[in-house]
């Protein structure tokens, strides 16, 4: 596998971590939470980010893909990791992609990263924030795409904003 794969796989198992950091422990009623007019649930975030990682899967196998919803919200969010775990074989694979590295990282990639600070953002206007933590020393690695990951190594000690 080329270098630009292993760092879009890589980039896949931080946006897996970042997914799992901003939805763990949050209150049942955080899914459905509404912040205002026309701004997505985190439901409906989760099932966005599940769109860009189809449409990123479009590239390699052809088709499209545009996921119906799903009467859960941790139903949403196992879809998800399923297909970043998808994405992730694909790259893995040597699949030819019709598009470049830096397309899938500029382009979808980079959307489905945004959209994980959407969530943890809804997550302190839901009176739930994140807690932070220094995420260099996070273990992320490209294997592990699915929702099991490990807790913070270097979380911080003291945030001003904990409940």
């Amino acid at each position: 596998m080329d270098r630009d794969r292993e760092l879009l796989r890589h980039f896949l198992a931080a946006l897996a971590y970042r997914t799992q950091k901003a939805l763990r422990g949050a209150p049942e009623y955080y899914a459905t939470f509404s912040a205002g007019n026309r701004v997505r649930t985190p439901m409906e975030l989760v099932r966005h980010m599940t769109s860009l990682m189809g449409y990123v899967r479009t590239f390699f196998v052809g088709g499209s893909y545009k996921p119906e919803p799903l009467p859960t919200f941790d139903a949403e969010v196992g879809r998800f990791h399923e297909m970043i775990t998808a994405v992730g074989a694909l790259l893995s694979s040597g699949a030819n992609c019709s598009i470049s590295a830096e397309q899938l990282l500029q382009g979808p990639f980079a959307d489905a990263m945004t959209h994980v600070g959407q969530l943890a953002m809804l997550r302190r206007l839901a009176d739930s924030p994140v807690a932070p933590e220094n995420f260099i020393y996070a273990d992320i690695r490209p294997e592990r795409l699915d929702a099991d990951q490990p807790p913070p190594a270097r979380p911080d000690e003291h945030w001003p904003e904990a409940p």
